[in-house]
């Protein structure tokens, strides 16, 4: 295994790897990618762990994800996706993360019952049964199994709602209510529960006194929604044999996976570590994907200017969405111009050694988003690519 510690060691090894392709260009270090992999099984706690395919978005990447012990199921991001991965066989369990008002895709799914099998759509509303019903009404097509999105976000008094904007199903009466529902009604089978807890899984608590306040908040956090996700899935059960409750992320596998109502665990940016998942307590990450850029101009002999870079993550919009320069080391964005379209100007003190013609490697803040601005994916092992595999745009797909 190669010293992560060692950035000019892995920089060399990187442009050794890469230097006759032709950039911009993407990587996957394999060694790293691999040492990932055991690192998010360890913390699993037995439960099985489903992978969250937009942390990834390669078939082939996905394919050796699930050859990892301990990793089982696909968490989709679209129902057209979780459509296609059922084509090119990935997996034969897949849950669709969010709600599809895809009316196409939909009416695909209704007409394929081998697809349907294996498919889970997610709902948190009736609305969404009825516009399946509006396509193909129960009585001419086979059931669609479906899973409860379990609003998990914490909302203490005085302080409001934190955590993302997700279900309106929160309360364990409101998951109830929702769940007799789906059983009174033809057509659906309802068999899992999920709640992804973001205010727990998707911040890392850095450093400093925010650090503790973040760290405070996770830890309220999750006692009480240990005890309402419990009531939740126990009333629910009483009404639907439920074959799965998904819950977690990345940053919080070992913690729900001590929640005993849940059964399984979601994990995918582990696998690439991006950059805004630096900083977290239990999940200690080697940098697996990354991306180039080569310096094609010095404005002064203390800046160097790369070609494009604006790669920028989706979210709030702050300045830790934008990819971080990481290799060589002693490298920053400057604040007026951040990563920019067509160029970013790059400052600190590793910037006075660049010279035109030179590599910059950058790490990309979220997992996924990455493969959106590539076709293909070069793989690393020591300072060789080994293999090259395209990502879901490179094979012509688009599906946000």
């Amino acid at each position: 295994m190669n010293d992560i510690h060692d950035l000019a060691g892995t920089r060399k090894r990187y442009d050794t790897a890469t230097a006759d392709i032709a950039t911009p260009l993407a990587i996957v270090d394999i060694d790293a990618f691999d040492f990932n992999a055991t690192v998010l099984a360890d913390r699993r706690g037995g439960l099985p762990i489903r992978i969250a395919s937009k942390s990834l978005r390669c078939r082939a990447l996905l394919d050796r994800a699930l050859r990892y012990d301990g990793f089982a199921g696909i968490l989709a991001f679209s129902l057209r996706e979780a459509l296609w991965l059922h084509s090119e066989h990935v997996s034969d369990d897949i849950v669709i993360g969010y709600p599809s008002a895809d009316r196409p895709a939909l009416a695909e799914l209704l007409a394929d019952p081998e697809a349907a099998a294996v498919i889970t759509l997610m709902i948190d509303d009736t609305a969404q049964l009825d516009l399946i019903d509006a396509i193909a009404p129960p009585n001419t097509r086979h059931a669609i199994r479906v899973c409860i999105d379990l609003d998990v976000s914490w909302r203490p008094m005085g302080l409001g709602h934190i955590g993302v904007r997700r279900s309106p199903v929160h309360e364990p009466a409101d998951a109830v209510a929702l769940a007799r529902r789906v059983v009174a009604r033809d057509g659906f089978t309802l068999v899992g529960m999920m709640g992804y807890e973001a205010q727990i899984a998707g911040i890392a608590p850095g450093n400093g006194l925010a650090a503790s306040a973040v760290r405070f908040m996770q830890r309220r956090s999750f006692t009480e929604l240990a005890e309402r996700r419990q009531g939740a899935v126990d009333a629910v059960r009483e009404l639907a044999d439920l074959a799965f409750v998904n819950g977690g992320g990345t940053g919080s596998l070992r913690l729900t996976a001590s929640d005993r109502s849940v059964t399984e665990l979601t994990a995918g940016s582990g696998f690439y570590a991006p950059s805004l998942f630096d900083g977290y307590d239990d999940f200690d990450p080697r940098p697996a994907a990354a991306f180039c850029l080569p310096v094609v101009r010095k404005p002064t002999p203390d800046l160097a200017t790369v070609h494009g870079g604006g790669w920028v993550a989706s979210g709030d919009g702050s300045f830790s969405r934008l990819p971080s320069p990481w290799l060589p080391a002693g490298l920053k964005l400057t604040k007026l111009e951040g990563a920019g379209e067509v160029q970013t100007p790059l400052t600190g003190p590793g910037a006075s050694a660049l010279a035109v013609g030179d590599r910059v490697w950058f790490r990309h803040a979220k997992a996924g988003e990455l493969c959106e601005r590539v076709n293909e994916l070069h793989l690393v092992e020591g300072d060789r690519v080994t293999g090259v595999v395209p990502t879901y745009r490179g094979e012509g797909h688009a599906f946000l």
